[in-house]
């Protein structure tokens, strides 16, 4: 059976009215089905285009081109302890956080929970509702224009057809996180979530994931991080891609060998479509300005390729991670991601991201497992 034989009906909403009124039933302990359609057209932001919303059998799709958006969300999504169920949400809350800027008050992301419940690591949301609902979804509107109006009946269909299934997706997850003692621990990965969303100025250690910069002295990697931030910021105002201004090679090549008049930074950044004269003398700047010793003290070491003792820690900590991983019947990836396991062995520092539930079941099994 396919999910278009069961299709049920979904206003298009485009007023402020008709939405609050929409919203005006959910209260607080509800569970809301929602999801989005965005595109990215030469942006650094998504463009929200569409949104899809699931209550107590209700549809709705409203269209933020029509609806003045503001503060219509936030007191139904994030005031009140509502339920709002996702899949794979990252992107989507980062195209509603010009009016969700912190992310729903409760996120219950359905391929989190999957993982969490022996269904594997990042299955996508057709895998998820054919295995746990039965139905099969049309994939055939997933590379659509949805900033185009009207949209079709097909896209309407196949957009609505994309929450259907949430609220009874929800419930059988929930259950079986429940089952398996994991419902804390989905709660903690999915506040995880929400707060990398609301990281409004970017990663504030961007010169981490630029390994060739990993044996530089640290007043250069402070001055690559400069740069990054740098581009991190305009790229924001100018809501335009990061790449548009400087590729990580090209800011490696110019902090590594700086140019030494703006004519040379021209040359070497001909055809970086916004790095128009403004932005241009502003690089040049900051590439020329001194690092000071307080930037250097905030930059995070980056972490390079593992080399000996190193390398033979992490593929002893990948060992432990996959038996425990076996034991507790979790993907590795969802438990320790390599990454974290190589930040740990080159900075002797336990990693942010394995806080909270991950260091309560690996702290004690990879601590000593440190190089000395």
């Amino acid at each position: 059976m396919t999910s278009s034989d069961l299709a049920p009906h979904a206003p298009w909403i485009d007023s402020r009215e008709a939405l609050d009124a929409w919203l005006a039933p959910i209260g607080p302990g509800t569970v809301v089905g929602l999801d989005t359609e965005f595109m990215r057209r030469n942006t650094f932001y998504p463009q929200l285009a569409l949104l899809q919303l699931a209550h107590d059998g209700r549809y709705a799709l409203i269209d933020p081109l029509a609806v003045p958006l503001g503060d219509a969300l936030a007191p139904t999504f994030a005031a009140q302890p509502v339920v709002t169920v996702m899949h794979s949400a990252g992107e989507d809350l980062e195209a509603m956080s010009p009016f969700l800027p912190d992310g729903p008050h409760t996120l219950f992301d359905t391929q989190i929970a999957a993982a969490f419940v022996g269904m594997g690591l990042g299955i996508s949301y057709r895998a998820l509702v054919a295995e746990l609902v039965g139905a099969e979804l049309d994939k055939g509107e997933t590379r659509s224009d949805w900033l185009q109006r009207p949209l079709t009946e097909s896209q309407k269909l196949y957009a609505t057809l994309d929450v259907v299934h949430l609220h009874p997706v929800h419930a059988i997850l929930a259950e079986r996180l429940a089952e398996r003692g994991r419902t804390g621990w989905h709660a903690e990965d999915c506040a995880r979530m929400k707060r990398r969303a609301s990281h409004r100025e970017g990663d504030p250690q961007p010169q981490r994931g630029v390994k060739p910069a990993a044996e530089w002295p640290m007043e250069r990697q402070a001055l690559l991080r400069r740069v990054l931030r740098w581009r991190e910021t305009t790229a924001r105002e100018l809501d335009k891609p990061r790449s548009w201004l400087l590729e990580d090679a090209q800011a490696v090549d110019l902090v590594g060998r700086l140019p030494e008049t703006p004519a040379s930074l021209d040359e070497r950044t001909r055809g970086t479509r916004a790095l128009r004269s403004p932005q241009r003398q502003e690089l040049f700047d900051l590439l020329h300005r001194p690092v000071e010793p307080d930037e250097v003290a905030a930059t995070a070491p980056i972490v390079g390729h593992p080399l000996g003792d190193a390398k033979r820690a992490i593929n002893e900590m990948r060992s432990a991670v996959d038996t425990l991983a076996t034991q507790l019947d979790l993907p590795p990836g969802l438990l320790c991601a390599r990454r974290s396991m190589e930040e740990f062995v080159m900075t002797k520092t336990w990693p942010e991201a394995l806080d909270g539930w991950r260091r309560e079941v690996l702290f004690d099994r990879l601590s000593p497992l440190l190089p000395d």
